[in-house]
């Protein structure tokens, strides 16, 4: 059951990502760019978390790559919110 939740939770972010950036290009509001990136990270921190947790259970250890990947996605999103001026 954690696989399926951990899964969705990977296509919602890649979906929210392809959303975001839809309406950036289609509207030019740059603060949907910055939105767009830090769904963009957390989609890989999505896909690790699936890979390490899934995938090679044992084998691998991706939590501080995880968590590397989460710390650039919140920072991009934050970036983008104290650098717009709109």
């Amino acid at each position: 059951m954690a696989a399926v939740v951990y899964a969705l939770c990977a296509l919602t972010s890649l979906t929210c990502f392809v959303l975001l950036f839809r309406g950036w290009k289609g509207g030019g509001h740059r603060l949907l760019f910055w939105a767009a990136l830090c769904f963009a990270g957390m989609t890989l921190n999505n896909f690790m978390l699936v890979v390490d947790k899934v995938v090679y259970p044992t084998e691998v250890d991706l939590s501080s790559w995880r968590l590397w990947a989460a710390l650039a996605a919140v920072l991009l999103l934050l970036f983008g919110l104290v650098w717009e001026e709109e």
